[in-house]
């Protein structure tokens, strides 16, 4: 009889140790992905009143994984990467996400807060519907260059992430340069 109930109690006990430890993993992982967001975050962020988990997110979604810089930064770097190893002077930061790259007839967006705090101006909403449709919700013109057929399969919680990040980042003009990905003179 105790055998009979001694195996049933091992299984149980060890699938509960598979849970946790899944969900030990998945909150360091998650944990991590925080820390490394707010680390790279090329500007000062302000977090008053936000998620700071959402912002540490969407700063980690922009700043490593999308490459949102080389087309929404005007120039986009501030040194050379292959010049210096310090990764915190790559980036433009003066000109960081405030658009004006051209390409061809188009002008990549400032996507940068506006007065009221929204990025390129746009509600929650607008900014998810633009990434989902890839038509601007102003006036519904298509958006051509920017690979939003790629974006649009983003979770609403990544989307919403990089929302928060952009809300937080400092408003940015466009600067001077021919195209995307160009050091400052």
């Amino acid at each position: 009889m105790k055998r009979k109930l001694l195996r049933p109690a091992l299984l149980a006990a060890l699938a509960c140790a598979i849970v946790l430890i899944g969900a030990i993993e998945s909150n360091t992982a998650s944990e991590s992905r925080v820390q490394r967001g707010l680390s790279i975050s090329p500007v000062p962020l302000d977090t008053h009143g936000k998620n700071l988990a959402y912002v540490a997110n969407g700063s980690y979604i922009v700043n490593s994984m999308s490459a949102c810089a080389d087309c929404h930064s005007c120039p986009t770097y501030a040194k050379d990467p292959l010049s210096t190893a310090d990764r915190s002077q790559w980036v433009n930061k003066q000109n960081y996400l405030a658009g004006g790259v051209h390409f061809g007839p188009f002008t990549s967006a400032n996507i940068t807060p506006d007065a009221s705090g929204r990025p390129a101006g746009l509600t929650l909403a607008e900014f998810k519907e633009l990434i989902r449709t890839g038509h601007d919700p102003e006036n519904g013109s298509p958006i051509f260059v920017m690979p939003w057929p790629v974006y649009s399969n983003m979770l609403d919680k990544d989307l919403e992430s990089i929302y928060a990040f952009l809300s937080s980042i400092p408003h940015a003009e466009p600067g001077v340069c021919g195209g995307a990905g160009e050091v400052a003179p």
